[in-house]
C-alpha cells in the first residue's frame, strides 16, 4: 500500500503528505544497474524512473504477478513506443526475463484487448526470454528460486557478480528456501521485514490464523532467518502503511541492529 494511502488522515499518511520522501513511499521496485534490469513494475514506476534519473532499461523481470508488483507493466510501451508507427523503436526493445513458470502465467495479465504480453510482443515493445533456474546477463548471474505453497507463487532472486551476492526477497517469501545453497552467505539480503506485532494501526493485533501469516514471517522470525543464512547486511523493503511506522520509527529500529537498514524511495546501494 502506498504511503500516504489515498484519503487517509492517520498520523503516518499526514506526515508523508507534508514531508514527502523519505516519509512518502511508492510501490516495490529495484533497478540493478549492472544489468540495466528493472525488477517489478508497480503502478508508480513511470514516476519512479523519472525521479531517480535512470537512463536505460534493457531488461525487466517480475518476482510474482500480484498487482502491486505488475500494475505498471505498461511502462514498456511508454519507454519504447514510436508514435509514428505504434511500434517500438528497435533499439529500445526490452527483454522480459522471467522464470518459465511465471512466464507461462503471464497471459493472465489482460486488458480488454486480451493478454498484454501478446500485444507488447507483437508491437516489439518486449522480447520474452523465459529461463528455467538461472540466466546470465553480461557478467551478472541471476538465479530464481520458487517459493512453494500449493504452487510456486513468488520467486526469490539471487544475483551474483565478481564474488558478491545479493538475495532479493521482497514479498510472499514464506516458506523461504533455506535449504538452497544459493541463498547462503549473501553480502546483502533485501527482504520484507515481516509482521510487526505491536503498535499497528487501529490497535490491530494479527490473529494466529490471519492470512498474512501464511505468506510472510514476523519481524523476529525474519531476523532469525537472516542469521540462519548468514546475511552480512539486511535491507528491509515493502514497508506497509498499516504497520503504523514512519521513516523516523524505522531509523530508530535500525539503530538497534548493527547490520540493518530500511529502504526508502530513491535509495542507492553499492555492494
Amino acid at each position: 500500500m502506498a504511503i500516504p494511502k489515498p484519503l487517509c488522515e492517520c498520523r503516518i499518511c499526514r506526515e508523508a503528505r507534508y514531508k514527502g520522501v523519505p516519509y512518502e513511499r511508492t510501490g516495490p521496485s529495484v533497478y540493478l544497474q549492472d544489468a540495466n534490469l528493472l525488477i517489478d513494475t508497480p503502478a508508480e514506476i513511470v514516476s519512479q524512473l523519472n525521479r531517480t534519473g535512470i537512463e536505460r532499461v534493457d531488461r525487466i523481470t517480475f518476482t510474482h504477478l500480484d498487482p502491486d508488483h505488475i500494475e505498471g507493466f505498461r511502462v514498456v510501451e511508454q519507454i519504447t513506443l514510436d508514435f509514428r508507427t505504434w511500434k517500438a523503436y528497435p533499439e529500445k526493445q526490452i527483454q522480459l526475463v522471467l522464470p518459465r513458470r511465471l512466464y507461462d502465467r503471464l497471459g493472465d495479465i489482460r486488458s480488454v484487448y486480451g493478454p498484454l504480453v501478446d500485444y507488447y510482443e507483437t508491437q516489439g515493445f518486449v522480447k520474452c526470454v523465459p529461463f528455467e533456474t538461472q540466466i546470465t546477463m553480461g557478467d551478472v548471474r541471476m538465479t530464481a528460486l520458487p517459493v512453494f505453497r500449493q504452487e510456486p507463487t513468488a520467486y526469490i532472486l539471487v544475483f551474483e557478480k565478481g564474488g558478491k551476492k545479493v538475495v532479493y526477497a521482497p514479498c510472499d517469501i514464506k516458506p523461504f528456501p533455506l535449504e538452497e545453497a544459493e541463498v547462503r552467505n549473501p553480502d546483502l539480503l533485501i527482504i520484507q521485514p515481516g509482521i510487526f506485532e505491536e503498535g499497528l494501526k487501529h490497535d490491530f493485533t494479527y490473529p494466529d490464523d490471519h492470512i498474512s501469516r501464511t505468506t510472510i514471517y514476523t519481524f523476529d522470525q525474519t531476523m532469525e532467518l537472516a542469521d540462519r543464512i548468514g546475511a552480512k547486511e539486511i535491507l528491509f523493503i515493502h514497508l506497509e502503511e498499516c504497520w503504523n511506522k514512519s521513516h523516523d520509527d524505522y531509523m530508530a529500529i535500525a539503530k538497534e541492529h548493527a547490520r540493518v537498514r530500511f529502504a526508502f524511495d530513491g535509495m542507492t546501494i553499492r555492494v
